[in-house]
């Protein structure tokens, strides 16, 4: 019977990569309300959950390598996280669209979700902690 790692474990995975989706998220909910009085700059947004819905766990592929030197791919999640910049909208008439309540809002939400996976995460680790004990 092989004993499976812990760091191997696909929830703590998904945990670890959700903990970082969360950082980069409050990274740039804050560039974007330091932004707020600058002119034409157009806010961003982290997308982490919907790439995760689309994903599908079957659809595994390898890309061609032509030469040895060429970087293999790995399909991690840390992919699943990506910046997207709002062209859509303008709020102001200075071409400028972050609305700073928006930005709050979004940041306390963010905290909820962090505070969620870092509260995850720990129960697993405790429970990890009393089967070694």
């Amino acid at each position: 019977m092989a004993i499976q790692s812990f760091g191997s474990d696909a929830t703590y995975d998904l945990i670890k990569d959700g903990i970082k989706a969360s950082n980069v998220r409050a990274k740039t909910i804050a560039n974007n309300m330091a932004n707020v009085n600058t002119k034409d700059y157009k806010r961003f947004n982290v997308v982490f959950e919907e790439n995760l819905k689309n994903q599908n766990p079957s659809s595994e592929f390898e890309l061609k390598r032509t030469n040895s030197a060429h970087f293999a791919s790995n399909n991690e999640a840390s992919d699943n996280i990506s910046i997207e910049q709002d062209n859509s909208t303008s709020m102001r008439s200075d071409g400028n669209n972050v609305d700073l309540d928006i930005e709050k809002v979004n940041q306390a939400a963010n905290t909820l979700k962090y505070n969620a996976l870092i509260t995850s995460i720990n129960g697993k680790f405790n429970s990890l902690k009393t089967v070694i004990k």
